[in-house]
């Protein structure tokens, strides 16, 4: 390819974040130079590495905290029976709904980083 070359990209396509090629737009890894390629700005993935997913956990949160479900889904088993033990007071609820809206606004890397430990 020269250096005047114009790249075009299909609907269904996007260019590599490292070596510019085009690629499948759903590509996990660019074929032509194997790079990890990052989801597209604002589509929100929060998935980490061990396979939690940030939405589920805000879900749990919210919906469940009171019960601890969201503690033991991102491995913190002693605080998930610590909020089993005390849900009869209401007070977990209060903290798994407060905990669920912290996952939702933490940004992704954070939320890896917290909680991605394989």
């Amino acid at each position: 390819m020269a250096e005047g070359d114009i790249l075009i990209k299909g609907q269904d396509e996007k260019f590599c974040r490292e070596c510019g090629a085009n690629i499948n737009a759903k590509a996990e890894i660019c074929p032509k130079c194997g790079v990890r390629q990052h989801p597209p700005p604002g589509m929100f993935s929060g998935t980490t590495p061990n396979g939690k997913n940030k939405l589920a956990a805000a879900l749990f949160a919210i919906f469940l905290g009171g019960f601890g479900i969201h503690k033991f889904y991102l491995g913190r088993i002693g605080w998930g029976l610590v909020y089993l033990l005390l849900c009869w007071t209401f007070i977990p609820s209060f903290l798994g709904f407060i905990e669920g809206i912290i996952y939702i606004t933490m940004s992704d890397e954070a939320f890896a980083h917290k909680y991605g430990q394989i």
